[in-house]
């Protein structure tokens, strides 16, 4: 069991499902957020904390050893918004993870939108090339470099998941191929602090879909067996809307929407 379980990103969405779900891995989790999270439960911790402060970013990290790191700017943005949470943010806290007494193992929620470039029709593993669709795809790629120095150099452990679409449900046809369950997300999560050895490997955040696009033999090692299938939704997907176009992004590109984006000017 972990001693101090950091949840940062603690009041969105996989954030409350973290709160709600993982309070079994560690003796307090402390819940990180700029704001809200509401009280502190019986074995909770919480913290305020802008990633762009090094200094509260140090403060929050320290004595946590795993950290399951879900804040930052997780749409696409100015550039100079997702700088501040999502490359100064990781640079703090990774430096915060150098410098505290106590080392941990990271849960880093990099993105889908890494690789988004990608066709459908392209089966990615964990070497595949990068093909970010934004600057928030930019800043994933860069958060999973810098994961990777941080273990090459200082040897901090850090599973980095590019997470696909995870909601109850799949909300449309490309989630059929992305979509990861809250349950799948959890098991996995647990399969993180339980290896004994984690390394730095690259994830595809997707449940057992039917339509999957990725390929996770790489972390066999991990015991992660995702137990659920968007394929179970297909029929009511299919009654609600059509299918998008064959020459939509949406159906072209595995980044989805995000590949025909402008760029947002502060």
């Amino acid at each position: 069991m972990l001693n101090k379980l950091l949840i940062t990103g603690a009041g969105g969405g996989l954030g409350t499902v973290c709160r709600d779900r993982l309070g079994h891995l560690a003796r307090t989790v402390r819940l990180a957020d700029r704001d809200g999270l509401g009280e502190a439960g019986a074995t909770e911790e919480i913290v305020h904390c802008d990633l762009g402060d090094k200094a509260a970013v140090a403060a929050m990290v320290d004595g946590c050893d795993g950290i399951v790191h879900l804040g930052g700017q997780s749409v696409e943005a100015p550039w100079e918004t997702i700088r501040n949470a999502n490359i100064d943010g990781m640079v703090n806290l990774y430096e915060a993870a150098r410098k505290s007494p106590v080392t941990p193992r990271i849960v880093y929620a990099s993105s889908n939108h890494a690789i988004g470039f990608h066709p459908q029709t392209d089966r990615l593993d964990a070497h595949s090339p990068t093909r970010p669709d934004g600057f928030y795809g930019v800043s994933k790629v860069f958060g999973e470099a810098l994961a990777r120095m941080y273990f090459d150099k200082f040897g901090i452990e850090t599973a980095c998941v590019r997470v696909g679409s995870s909601f109850p449900e799949p909300r449309n046809h490309r989630m059929l191929s992305t979509w990861m369950s809250y349950d799948d997300f959890v098991r996995l999560i647990e399969r993180v602090f339980a290896v004994p050895r984690l390394g730095c490997p690259i994830v595809y955040g997707a449940s057992d879909n039917d339509a999957a696009w990725w390929d996770n033999r790489e972390v066999a090692y991990l015991g992660w067996r995702p137990q659920d299938n968007a394929e179970a939704f297909r029929a009511r997907i299919d009654a609600e809307m059509d299918p998008p176009p064959a020459d939509d992004v949406n159906a072209m590109y595995q980044g989805g929407a995000f590949c025909r984006d402008g760029i947002h000017e502060a």
